[in-house]
């Protein structure tokens, strides 16, 4: 994934108009190099998926969906909106130091592609390391039989991206249950209390779903755990 997107800041498509010219070689040359650029596109969705907070703000999210139980509202797409722009908000002095330091010097001419790549994955990677967890990090060091990094900048990114998202998903899963116990409680009160009146063919989710819905209002579930989860990446 890192060679790819390293392909991907070295193309220069400045000469794809000089194939006549430079007869059908260049023509071939112009031709690898699209192809490339357009696989290493593909893999954007995918990274900016995992190496910002999307992960884990839309499975908090799924979690509370459960937890509700119900399981077609909110839909998949207003969880991914909501996910989408929360990472967005999540993640804005991240992107802008990438701006700031890599995008903005490029278009001006000051670095060139490979120069902008490094200089724009450093704040990127300094977001991930302050998420990941020391244990998973030492694990893909372990698993990719690398000789033990002194400092940071030791670690290749393609190292740090899979403990990042392992780190991500500890987190989020620890939040999900957090969230999923108060829920759990209401069931649990609902089907004693059906079980002692003896209606036990009634299904305690038809009584526990309106009371953990008004729970999740009265609290203003939504405003709290919007707050927990943009304090959680601080």
């Amino acid at each position: 994934m890192n060679s790819a997107l390293h392909t991907f800041a070295q193309i220069d498509l400045g000469g794809a108009g000089g194939g006549g010219r430079n007869g059908g070689g260049a023509d071939g040359g112009n031709a690898v190099q699209l192809l490339v650029l357009i696989a290493s596109i593909t893999l954007i969705p995918a990274l900016l998926f995992t190496v910002t907070g999307f992960t884990r703000i839309l499975i908090v999210l799924g979690f509370i969906r459960s937890g509700l139980g119900t399981p077609t509202s909110p839909p998949n797409q207003v969880l991914v909106g909501i996910a989408l722009f929360l990472t967005l908000f999540v993640m804005a002095p991240t992107f802008n130091a990438i701006k700031k330091d890599a995008i903005d010097p490029l278009q001006k001419g000051k670095i060139d592609q490979s120069q902008a790549f490094d200089r724009g994955q450093k704040p990127l990677r300094e977001f991930m390391f302050k998420q990941t967890r020391t244990k998973d990090l030492a694990l893909f060091v372990s698993l990719s039989k690398m000789e033990r990094p002194k400092t940071r900048e030791d670690i290749p990114t393609h190292v740090l991206i899979p403990a990042f998202i392992i780190s991500e998903l500890k987190t989020a899963f620890q939040i999900g249950f957090l969230i999923f116990l108060p829920f759990l409680v209401i069931d649990l009160v609902v089907s004693s209390t059906l079980m002692s009146m003896g209606m036990m063919m009634l299904p305690p989710v038809f009584i526990s779903l309106p009371f953990k819905i008004l729970l999740f209002v009265l609290v203003d579930g939504w405003e709290l755990v919007t707050r927990s989860l943009v304090q959680s990446f601080n």
